[in-house]
């Protein structure tokens, strides 16, 4: 098949707004899909307020699509922008959009989620329908675009530049539903007859994922791993037996980086650069870092690294019941994040009581995460779970060895040493306990004392192929088969 066109729908994409890993999906795949020769103009709400934050320009479309919802008839204007030379087109509605936070305010969620992103969602499709030619496939991403595959097959299913396109929804993080009252389904004349326990239904609620799920040509998540694991009570989040239903439908594609943007070579943001058999860099690094934060200057000193959400997910409280334990073995932590209080309190106090061994950044700055991600020796990630995960591909990036809890992602992409000595990039541990975490931790500090071992795995993980080249190859052959049915 020849050139395809595909039009991205997302709630956030980097480089214009951005609150996690579904940016970085949304902004780089479509780039890497064009790399191939396919044409891709990713769809986003104009945060007004994100994108004058980014320095992104933009050019109105002069065109302004008429929406009726919630009892208002709503004249929405598109916005065009290139990055890249990737074409975005923006939906604007100032009094839903330009605010503060994407989806809420810090720790909680806008009340009129479901209006915003069902508006942001039917605009889109009459973008769509609104372009010069048949597009092929709209690739919807989590529970804000959930409701698009089943307005286009339903609401949108006649119109001559929808009919022949397939739909593909990739679950970024299950435990994200989107949830809702069904008062809203009249509010905003939503596919009622498909409000059943087969369809959107969810003990009584409106579920924006399972209308994703059962109406989609096809299901993605980011890891096969994570695919596998979502249709088990554990990770299913009470939608296992949803998906197993839908699971002939279902892969999972792991997420790649953008190795131009993270790249240890030509990092201007890092102390000094580096690259696989180019290491003193690294050292000047780990140094620099030392110095810089009040750390004792040591070479020999594991520094053991973190760069989190502070949630549960993350498996934080892992963390928190071993730091006193690795500083009592003279180790080093530098960790950065932010969200719950109660762990960036408990950080904060053992930072202060060991400021020779111990540095937290309470926040986020991307600038003192490249210089934590290239300092570090081991990069820590206990998650509970982890769809795919991008910190463990950043930190191999930067010569950082991580420590992962095999799950999701994370299981897919970093290679056990104790697995598979000659081929591993970091250290798995199974149970999420304390001690199988240390356990894990204790591994990697003997074999980091044994520099002409350590150094293999470290070449090993720096010449790590993270791009997205497969996995946009991966998604090709995903769309022709769709097509082609």
């Amino acid at each position: 098949m020849g050139q395809l066109n595909i039009v991205f729908i997302a709630s956030e994409a980097t480089p214009l707004a951005k609150t996690g890993g579904l940016a970085d999906v949304a902004g780089s795949l479509p780039l890497a899909l064009q790399s191939l020769g396919h044409q891709v103009t990713v769809i986003l709400p104009f945060y007004r307020q994100h994108l004058n934050q980014n320095n992104v320009a933009t050019q109105p479309l002069n065109i302004s699509i008429e929406m009726w919802v919630d009892g208002f008839q709503r004249q929405c204007p598109l916005h065009e922008t290139v990055v890249d030379k990737l074409r975005f087109i923006l939906v604007e509605q100032d009094d839903l959009f330009d605010r503060e936070g994407i989806y809420g305010l810090a720790g909680g969620a806008y009340e009129d989620n479901l209006l915003r992103f069902t508006l942001f969602d039917r605009v889109a499709l009459e973008a769509i329908a609104k372009m010069d030619a048949p597009v092929d496939i709209i690739h919807c991403h989590d529970w804000q675009t959930g409701m698009v595959p089943l307005l286009k097959k339903t609401q949108y299913i006649h119109h001559p530049n929808l009919s022949r396109a397939k739909t593909v929804y990739t679950i970024h993080n299950l435990a994200y539903q989107g949830i809702f009252p069904p008062e809203w389904i009249h509010r905003l004349g939503l596919p009622s007859q498909y409000f059943h326990m087969d369809g959107y239904e969810f003990h009584g609620q409106i579920n924006c994922m399972k209308a994703g799920i059962e109406a989609a040509h096809a299901l993605t998540t980011v890891s096969p791993t994570y695919a596998k694991e979502i249709m088990t009570p554990e990770y299913g989040c009470q939608l296992e037996g949803f998906l197993q239903h839908h699971a002939d439908k279902l892969s999972g594609i792991v997420n790649g980086l953008d190795l131009d943007a993270w790249n240890p070579q030509t990092d201007t943001v890092i102390y000094s650069n580096f690259g696989a058999g180019k290491i003193t860099g690294k050292k000047a690094c780990k140094k620099a870092l030392q110095s810089q934060t009040g750390l004792t200057v040591d070479a020999k000193v594991p520094l053991l690294t973190l760069i989190s959400r502070l949630a549960e997910q993350k498996g934080i409280d892992l963390l928190l019941t071993n730091i006193q334990t690795w500083l009592d073995r003279g180790y080093q932590l530098a960790i950065l994040g932010s969200g719950d209080t109660g762990s960036e309190a408990a950080l904060t106090a053992l930072a202060a009581a060991n400021p020779t061994q111990m540095y937290f950044y309470q926040g986020f700055s991307e600038s003192v995460a490249r210089e934590i991600y290239a300092a570090g020796d081991m990069f820590l990630m206990p998650s509970r779970f982890e769809p795919c995960g991008l910190g463990q591909l950043m930190a191999m990036r930067y010569g950082n060895i991580p420590i992962v809890r095999a799950t999701g992602g994370l299981k897919d992409t970093v290679v056990d040493y104790n697995q598979n000595a000659k081929q591993g990039t970091g250290f798995h541990f199974e149970d999420a306990t304390p001690q199988a975490f240390d356990v894990a931790v204790e591994q990697a500090v003997a074999v980091f004392q044994k520099p002409a071992t350590w150094a293999r795995i470290r070449s090993r993980a720096l010449k790590r192929d993270s791009s997205w080249q497969a996995s946009a190859e991966a998604y090709v052959q995903l769309y022709t088969e769709l097509l082609d049915d």
